[in-house]
């Protein structure tokens, strides 16, 4: 029981962990690109800011979903039923 509580932990916190780093380096490269662009096209700024606002809200929303699985897991462990009806208890 006590491995099964122990893995998921460690599991959750990989997952939280590798979520903020794939962000992180995602919004990295974006707001790279972004300013690469707006300098060789200043005109086109306002267009690829928007499109820039989108793209970040999305990268968030895949953030904040991993977030909101990794505490299932953490709060409401779905493996620790089934290791009980395995172990007969």
């Amino acid at each position: 029981m006590e491995l099964v509580i122990g893995m998921t932990a460690i599991s959750v916190a990989i997952l939280i962990g590798a979520g903020a780093v794939g962000i992180g380096v995602g919004m990295g490269l974006l707001g790279g690109r972004f300013l690469e662009g707006a300098a060789r096209q200043p005109e086109l700024t306002p267009m690829l800011r928007t499109q820039m606002f989108i793209v970040v809200a999305l990268l968030d929303a895949v953030g904040m979903i991993g977030v909101g699985i990794a505490l299932f897991f953490a709060f409401a462990n779905p493996f620790i039923p089934q290791l009980q009806n395995a172990l007969g208890g």
